[in-house]
């Protein structure tokens, strides 16, 4: 299993279009094969501050995601254009 865990800082004034944005990707990627986990969260205290946690059952379905025509529109062509900073990081169970 390969689990993912990233953080993004939103432009102010851009959350509610974050938030949009992966309400969608949430439903899309939970469809996708090998995605075992896509959870969205926001911080209660710093409002455009975004974690994602994400598991998949293994690199080629983390890879298929990436690959996948709604991570290109709403991620790449979508979050990436609202973004302050992102900070991926990808873990295994121990």
């Amino acid at each position: 299993m390969i689990c993912l865990a990233v953080t993004y800082i939103i432009k102010p004034g851009h959350e509610n279009e974050a938030i949009n944005l992966l309400k969608i990707m949430t439903e899309l990627t939970r469809e996708e094969p090998g995605n075992l986990l896509y959870i969205a969260h926001r911080s209660p205290t710093q409002p455009n501050r975004f974690f994602l946690y994400e598991q998949y059952t293994e690199q080629a379905a983390v890879d298929a995601h990436r690959a996948s025509p709604h991570f290109q529109q709403y991620v790449i062509g979508g979050l990436f254009n609202i973004l302050e900073s992102r900070t991926p990081e990808s873990y295994e169970p121990i």
